[in-house]
């Protein structure tokens, strides 16, 4: 059976984790000219920020804010033009402010190189450090220079004096992940989760996925599992009753399976074609064969499902464990003309056999035989022996078990048939002759 796979589960989420957590973080700040001014609180020595600069700063942002980017840049080129003159927190803020036009700008590469010039100025107050690491971790995280990301935030950490703050611990973690040092980042997210909690908060769903994905790598089915539980509870999202039950499935635990797939179809959550040719296979193996066949019958109606040779076979599966063969029977005829071998043409055979249909059975039997690739072909030469014997073609109905006994898995039963036509043959024959006399 093709239960969904943890892999399959989580294909899709993995891949995803980055925009979350980068999305869920706080944007590029800037740092205005007139905050600076307004807010000298540092602990250590700094250089003041001059009105003449000051002035230049602001003119900038004045053009950058009206989106003007190529007036802003060339203000602040004329500002730096006069950097021999300027002290370290003059040269952090004009920096600061080309880091932040350039972001506005989606000029990444700039914006890195002009807010990693930032803190190469010192001294410069401690929070406009801090600040300005934390961006450059965010933005090293979107270019993909995981290593730079984490460098960031551990020289942010070297300056903070109370805890780190969740939203670092998420970003670092998102970084480990990207950078594939799956035990590192699962020390970070499991750090912000827990923390979060703590202080009686809920965690990000977000924060969640990324732990999800974190354990899926570690290959932790049970932890994946727990998280998925934790998503469904917080954020009650429909693929995460799909997910969870996907869980149960590679953890072997097919009723908890069967259970949240039923409860998520109750729901109308089961809309795709994967989802619901899984959850067919799931009632057929829990020996729900009609609830199978009406779901794929329905799926196949509405267009979830496409009419082709896995689906059609499948569901003449499926109608033909729940003792339906009449409806099965048209199905499989229609998966048979669609199949290049003749196996679906010789349980066809077999169908209208048990039917008492004596000349569709070897009608089918023969197109089987002729189709070849047959897994057991001994099998429709026994059929068509007991459709011939039925017809009272004795002759016939004797070739073909004497082919079937030359097959293993067959020869047994065709053994048996063969002895019981001879005896029937002569009886016949008997009364034929008795009757011609």
């Amino acid at each position: 059976m093709n239960y969904p796979t943890w892999r399959s589960v989580v294909s899709g989420f993995a891949l995803s984790v980055l925009s979350v957590v980068i999305l869920s973080a706080a944007p590029v700040s800037q740092v205005s000219a007139q905050e600076q001014k307004a807010s000298e609180k540092q602990t250590r020595k700094t250089p003041a920020l001059r009105a003449r600069v000051y002035d230049q700063l602001s003119r900038a942002q004045t053009a950058g804010d009206a989106g003007n980017t190529q007036e802003a840049i060339a203000i602040l080129k004329e500002v730096e033009d006069k950097s021999s003159s300027m002290n370290s927190y003059e040269l952090a803020m004009l920096y600061n402010f080309y880091g932040f036009i350039y972001y506005n700008a989606e000029d990444y590469d700039e914006a890195i190189e002009s807010f990693e010039k930032v803190v190469q100025q010192q001294p410069i107050p401690e929070t406009f450090e801090q600040t300005t690491l934390f961006s450059l971790a965010q933005l090293h995280l979107m270019r993909g220079n995981y290593a730079k990301s984490i460098e960031a935030l551990e020289r942010w950490e070297s300056l903070q004096t109370g805890p780190i703050p969740p939203k670092n611990l998420v970003i670092k973690a998102q970084a480990y992940y990207q950078n594939k040092q799956y035990k590192e980042a699962e020390k970070f997210i499991t750090a912000a989760i827990e923390g979060h909690e703590a202080d009686g908060m809920l965690p990000d769903e977000g924060w969640l996925i990324l732990q999800r994905a974190v354990f899926y790598e570690l290959k932790q089915p049970e932890k994946v599992k727990d998280v998925l539980i934790k998503l469904l509870k917080l954020y009650e999202d429909p693929k995460y009753w799909i997910q969870l039950a996907g869980m149960y499935g590679e953890l072997e635990r097919e009723e908890e399976q069967y259970a949240i797939m039923e409860a998520a179809y109750q729901q109308g959550y089961v809309k795709s074609a994967s989802d619901t040719f899984n959850l067919a296979q799931l009632y057929y193996f829990h020996q729900a064969p009609y609830k199978c066949a009406r779901l794929m019958e329905q799926a196949l109606a509405d267009g979830t499902l496409e009419r082709n040779l896995r689906n059609l076979k499948f569901l003449s599966q499926c109608w033909t464990q729940a003792k339906e063969n009449e409806k099965a029977v048209p199905v499989m005829q229609a998966a048979a003309d669609l199949s290049d071998d003749g196996d679906l043409d010789a349980q066809l055979g077999q169908i209208y056999l048990n039917l008492e249909q004596w000349d569709k059975a070897i009608a089918a039997t023969q197109k089987a035989l002729e189709k070849g690739d047959l897994s057991n072909k001994g099998t429709a030469h026994l059929v068509l022996g007991m459709a011939y014997y039925n017809k009272r073609q004795f002759v016939d109905a004797l070739n073909e078990l004497a082919e079937a006994e030359k097959d293993s898995s067959s020869r047994g039963m065709a053994q048996q048939w063969r002895k019981y036509v001879q005896g029937e043959k002569q009886s016949y024959d008997a009364i034929q002759a008795e009757l011609s006399s």
